[in-house]
């Protein structure tokens, strides 16, 4: 995987049939005969190849055979690059840096080409090797085969994303039930969630799912404009309507029609602005400022807010025949502490993002990085944890996020626990999800299956694996104890 090492003033020495040692090796052995070479190699789960000075295959594991349907008779003396096709062949070779610069590479997630033209995920890892006397011959390279893991990320994606919403918990699969419900309706629909929890992202989901979707989506912070630049803003104006209105402007109620409009922070605008929107949702017209006569217009309305508007119609801030007019159809997003389990899910989906936007290769999170984002309460919900990511990417380059790459004050925060939970798993995280769930529904295996996703056998696998003892039958006044069985 790639191209060649004549730029080096002093080109190593040809690599040898056999008897070749990885960097750091000992010294002093002698030679094994090829066939013993052979079959070592051959027992190796990951595919493996060697290249001399010029980049010619010099050895071809059985792996390497079956990962890339490449025959080693027809591999051997052939360029790695030609052999492969990957994705980083003509600008990032791994093996050439690692040649270059003596740093080993270490499960580098790239794609390489196939017989049959099939793009095929593998992890590579990069070493020197050298000779008995410590002079560099040549470089290995060793590959594993990730389709299956990248089918099962695919069929996890599928199976808990839906519209760029992702969740495995009960709160989101039941919304993930009503989008197209909602979608297939022209009613106006509330959404209610804390700051952070994507009600934009599921009004977008619902627009999209929706007969208007080849329409205009147009969203509207009404919490970030005065009452009198708001209206302008939604209505319009005609020319001469006030002193700077020199020519007509579109409101975003004419921009939106016939697509769908996003009303989000609701329960901010003032009681004034409350009644014309009122005669907007009954009549489907408005008048912009300075216009005698009114526009109609054809519009799906979406209304979010982070406040309980219920409240704010009990304390008189908002209109209640408003309220009864945009709560029709209503949707209840959770806070993420609500929905812990789902916060894996979110970890992945970010770094595929980020590594997609920034052209990284970060492999994932940390055990214990892990364990504090799980435990983590989130003010600031989904769009916290994806700031927190994002912050961990421009101080982590490759490999692994650890807690050095946390923001400082999250890893203060969880300071005092690192000590006493640093040995905490992702197994016992994961007993601890399922006790949580068995105690939820007082013992019901089928319902606390039903609420991790997975299937009543599996649960009871897991719970005879990890040592969870359960009630004798609905647990309602018995206490669950368990232990994680090393």
């Amino acid at each position: 995987m790639a191209k060649s090492l004549s730029r080096n003033p002093s080109p190593p020495a040809p690599l040898p049939a056999s008897g070749v040692s990885g960097a750091g090796s000992g010294t002093g052995s002698q030679p094994s005969p090829p066939q013993i070479h052979d079959v070592i190699l051959d027992s190796i789960a990951d595919g493996v190849f060697t290249v001399d000075a010029n980049w010619r295959i010099t050895s071809f594991n059985l792996a390497a055979e079956q990962i890339t349907g490449v025959p080693r008779c027809h591999a051997i003396g052939q360029r790695c690059r030609d052999v492969f096709h990957a994705s980083i062949c003509e600008s990032e070779c791994a093996l050439e840096e690692t040649m270059a610069t003596g740093r080993q590479i270490v499960a580098k997630p790239i794609y390489v080409i196939d017989l049959e033209g099939r793009r095929i995920p593998i992890s590579i890892s990069t070493a020197i090797l050298k000779d008995h006397q410590g002079h560099i011959i040549g470089g290995v390279e060793t590959f594993r085969d990730l389709s299956v893991v990248e089918q099962l990320r695919k069929e996890l994606h599928e199976k808990y994303t839906f519209a760029d919403i992702v969740g495995r918990s009960p709160a989101i699969r039941r919304l993930f039930g009503l989008l197209p419900k909602f979608a297939d309706s022209s009613s106006t629909i509330l959404i209610e969630g804390p700051s952070g929890t994507g009600k934009e992202l599921f009004a977008r989901a619902i627009h999209h799912l929706s007969p208007r979707r080849d329409k205009k989506f147009v969203p509207i912070n009404c919490g970030a404009l005065p009452d009198n630049l708001l209206e302008s803003e939604l209505f319009g104006y005609k020319a001469g309507a006030f002193t700077d209105a020199r020519h007509d402007k579109p409101g975003q109620f004419a921009i939106a029609d016939g697509g769908t409009i996003l009303l989000d922070e609701i329960g901010d605008i003032s009681p004034a602005l409350q009644m014309k929107f009122l005669r907007v949702l009954q009549e489907r017209e408005f008048l912009p400022l300075g216009a005698v006569d009114p526009i109609r217009i054809d519009v799906r309305i979406i209304v979010a807010t982070n406040q309980r508007l219920d409240q704010l119609v009990k304390q008189g801030i908002f209109r209640e025949d408003l309220y009864f007019r945009i709560n029709v159809a209503r949707l209840q997003l959770p806070p993420l502490r609500e929905r812990r389990e789902d916060i894996p899910l979110l970890v992945e989906h970010f770094i595929s993002k980020f590594n997609r936007l920034q052209g990284k290769h970060i492999l994932g999170v940390s055990e214990q990085v892990l364990r504090i984002l799980i435990e983590h309460d989130y003010s600031g919900n989904v769009r916290e944890l994806e700031n927190i990511i994002e912050h961990a990417f421009i101080l982590c380059s490759s490999g692994l996020i650890d807690l050095s790459h946390l923001p400082p004050e999250l890893c203060e925060k969880f300071a005092y626990q690192t000590h006493a939970t640093c040995g905490l798993t992702v197994r016992a995280m994961e007993a601890i999800q399922i006790v949580d769930a068995i105690h939820r529904h007082a013992g019901n295996r089928t319902a606390a299956a039903r609420e991790l996703g997975i299937h009543p056998s599996t649960l009871f696998r897991k719970v005879k694996s990890m040592g969870i003892e359960l009630p004798a039958k609905d647990g309602r006044s018995q206490r669950i104890k368990y232990r994680i069985m090393q």
